[in-house]
């Protein structure tokens, strides 16, 4: 069975019996007035979308531009690190077998080639991070010593050990070493490390570029003044917040009327700019759900259309003729934001290269109920390392209390409640 979506006039019995013979337990099968709907579980949902995930290819930024990029070579240390004999504390160099008191016979700061200890009851005094001077061996902190008119003398309680305080050449990384693998988000740390290592450019996942085309008679803009019947435009931002939290900034906003030949013509505009189509509204069996069809008639391929799960099961998802990856998300809040989380980064994340982690998992404070049916997406507050507040709403366009969660967790389909302490995989909203 190719189709992910099928709306036929078919008995529910033989549907049932063919995917059951199949062996194919990744649908579910419900009737939507006088059709037949069979609905894409979500796992396989998640499987199809990332198999189509891709990359978006390699792109060489400057050291600036590199935080919280994908890297994507190998950094190996230019040189031994430490690349020399390094002193760690203020204090004196000296040959481990000198008898005190000894004769202090120089300086040797950081960013100093260094000095040479001759034979002899002699030392010289050092600070934290310079070279260790030619034959010394053993370097005691200055809070140990007492040094006066040139000479130091001993007033510790505890005799000095050879090579204490000495961080020796080499004993980080050797010359050749990897540091940074194809792959690591570069961090703070990782950009003192391409630093360290003369680094002025680096290799990183390209970034797509991402439209954001929200649907509907409805909207207005922000900054309008609105009538009863009509409701500001917020889904675009709430999905532009989430794309930037998640790392991509060539972001583009457009907004069409319910009009199936204007829906056509933005869509022919956008798909030849961007990597990555995100559509809010005009996806669910309406008589104004224009999208589908425009998609279709765009050259977008549909990979399956409608998933097993609430909120957002009017989900489509296609491939347009050059690569693009499109998402139709529902036009509620709620149901934008859980598709967002659940299926539109976890593509990006792979598309980008970087590494994909575990599976959160999180232990429910309180009882949920499940649907029989379907997966069921629960909003929470997370609490602590793994706890779990479930804040239930009550339909999906009630969005007002999202901005108090930290996103969401999942619930298989069952007839038995999820209770209290039971683990459940957390999507959070970047």
């Amino acid at each position: 069975m190719d189709t992910t979506s099928i709306e036929h006039e078919l008995s529910l019995s033989v549907i049932v019996h063919y995917l059951v013979q199949a062996g194919k337990l990744l649908y579910r099968v419900q009737r939507h007035g006088g059709r037949v709907v069979v609905l894409l579980q979500v796992e396989e949902a998640e499987k199809k979308a990332l198999s189509y995930a891709g990359d978006f290819g390699i792109e060489r930024v400057s050291l600036e531009q590199a935080i919280g990029r994908v890297l994507r070579e190998d950094i190996k240390a230019e040189r031994d690190q430490p690349p020399y004999n390094r002193v760690m504390m203020d204090g004196i160099a000296l040959r481990y077998e000198s008898a005190f008191p000894l004769e202090c016979v120089g300086l040797q700061p950081a960013g100093q080639p260094p000095m040479v200890l001759e034979e002899g009851r002699v030392c010289v005094e050092v600070t934290t991070g310079s070279v260790l001077p030619e034959g010394a061996d053993c370097v005691v902190p200055i809070e140990h010593i007492h040094l006066e008119a040139g000479m130091a003398s001993w007033k510790g309680d505890v005799l000095p050990q050879r090579g204490q305080f000495i961080h020796l050449r080499g004993a980080d990384r050797r010359k050749g070493d990897v540091l940074l693998s194809s792959g690591q988000h570069l961090t703070g740390p990782a950009l003192a490390v391409l630093a360290a290592n003369g680094m002025t450019h680096v290799h990183v996942s390209r970034l797509p570029a991402v439209a954001i085309l929200v649907t509907g008679d409805e909207l207005v803009e922000v900054e309008a003044s609105v009538q009863p019947w009509q409701i500001r435009r917020s889904n675009d931002y709430a999905i532009m917040g989430m794309l930037r939290q998640h790392g991509i900034q060539e972001i583009a906003r457009f907004f069409v009327h319910d009009d199936a030949e204007g829906t056509l013509r933005i869509l022919h505009n956008i798909l030849d700019m961007h990597d990555v189509v995100v559509i809010s509204g005009g996806v669910s069996m309406g008589p104004f759900d224009f999208v589908p069809r425009a998609l279709e008639k765009a050259g977008v391929q549909q990979i399956f259309h409608k998933i097993a799960q609430r909120p957002g099961g009017p989900l489509w998802f296609g491939q347009g003729q050059e690569g693009q990856r499109v998402f139709g998300l529902p036009g509620n809040p709620v149901s934008a934001m859980v598709c967002m989380a659940r299926y539109v980064l976890p593509l990006l994340t792979r598309a980008s290269g970087g590494r994909e982690c575990d599976a959160v998992m999180l232990r429910l404070t309180g009882p949920v109920s499940r649907l029989a049916q379907r997966t069921r997406f629960v909003p929470v507050q997370r609490r602590g390392r793994d706890e779990a507040v479930p804040c239930p709403v009550p339909t999906s366009g009630d969005f007002m209390t999202l901005a108090h969660m930290d996103g969401i967790v999942e619930l298989s389909p069952g007839d038995v409640d999820a209770d209290i302490g039971e683990m459940v995989r957390f999507y959070g909203w970047s």
